[in-house]
């Protein structure tokens, strides 16, 4: 499973970015897609998740009501639609596939190489 993301960048307090991710396999092995972030010195964490078959999405606290997550099954791509950025969304974005999902990093067993996204003030 190759998972490639894309999107990231330079964007200024409020603005929106949409960062893609799509995979080279739809199978039992990525039935939930999920996105990370890690920011300078900071571990990982979740940042939200989507089922390819019922496209249910689930987030994290600290993004709920600004990100969307979406997907497109006939592009084999999800989504992260990004609004109201903050410096502190500022970090590496990672995609990652799971069989089952969640929202820690163990449950998800392959990984895109991750986009930085900077939000400057």
């Amino acid at each position: 499973v190759q998972l490639q993301a894309s999107g990231g960048g330079l964007v200024q307090v409020g603005s929106p970015l949409r960062l893609s991710c799509t995979t080279s396999e739809r199978s039992f092995r990525t039935n939930v897609m999920g996105w990370f972030r890690q920011a300078p010195g900071k571990e990982r964490e979740f940042v939200g998740a989507i089922g390819w078959s019922e496209g249910v999405a689930l987030y994290a606290d600290s993004v709920k009501g600004r990100f969307t997550i979406s997907r497109d099954s006939a592009k084999d791509t999800v989504y992260l639609q990004m609004n109201s950025l903050k410096p502190e969304d500022t970090a590496v974005y990672y995609c990652a596939a799971s069989r089952t999902g969640g929202r820690s990093v163990t449950a998800f067993g392959y990984w895109g190489q991750g986009t930085l996204v900077t939000v400057s003030s």
